[in-house]
């Protein structure tokens, strides 16, 4: 490698970082349809020509920031699943981690739930493939707890439903500065979880 691209790699991820950021702020602004790569550019202090010199399009941007999102929650939850081995415990640490993910993330976490019909059918599908991941990992915790007599549920899928939608949710309504924190939230609703399984 020379010295001039080891000098321009670190400035390009830096532009690169950039532009997801303004992204991020635009998309959240005026959701994905309404931002143009001109709004874009503006947010991160660029011409709008720069956008494509680093990206694709502005759909490769989204992507990114969804892949990038939808992977981080997927560790989330199978580190707290796997932190402990009584299942009560375990879903309460998933859902409280969930909970705070959401709220402190909430920007992003919008975008990545619901601006998912603007990727194009091959990204909309790797990103549902983690989806699928996301609630296979619940529903097996849930699966888990019934099998071992500590959860009480008729119907481990609608659960698994149900406890997702309590985090994602959030990332709709929560705002900083309102009456809850996110870990008032996240103790909250990581009760609630444990009633809709029905724990004993």
């Amino acid at each position: 490698m020379t010295e001039t691209s080891e000098t321009t790699e670190p400035r390009g991820d830096a532009t690169r970082a950039r532009l997801l950021d303004a992204a991020i702020a635009a998309f959240a602004e005026k959701g994905f349809n309404g931002t143009t790569t001109r709004d874009i550019a503006t947010a991160a202090g660029m011409s709008p020509a720069a956008v494509y010199v680093h990206h694709k399009s502005k759909e490769e941007l989204l992507y990114l920031i969804s892949r990038s999102g939808h992977q981080e929650t997927l560790d989330l939850v199978r580190d707290a699943v796997a932190s402990s081995s009584d299942p009560a415990t375990a879903l309460r640490n998933v859902i409280h981690d969930f909970a705070v993910h959401h709220a402190r993330a909430q920007t992003v976490a919008r975008i990545v739930n619901y601006e998912l019909a603007a990727l194009t059918p091959e990204h909309r599908a790797e990103i549902r493939a983690v989806r699928r991941q996301i609630d296979h990992t619940i529903r097996e915790l849930v699966d888990r707890g019934v099998a071992s007599g500590v959860f009480d549920t008729p119907d481990s899928r609608i659960a698994t439903v149900a406890l997702l939608s309590l985090g994602i949710d959030i990332a709709r309504w929560y705002r900083e500065g309102g009456d809850w924190s996110p870990e008032d939230i996240a103790v909250t609703y990581a009760d609630m979880a444990l009633r809709i399984v029905g724990a004993r």
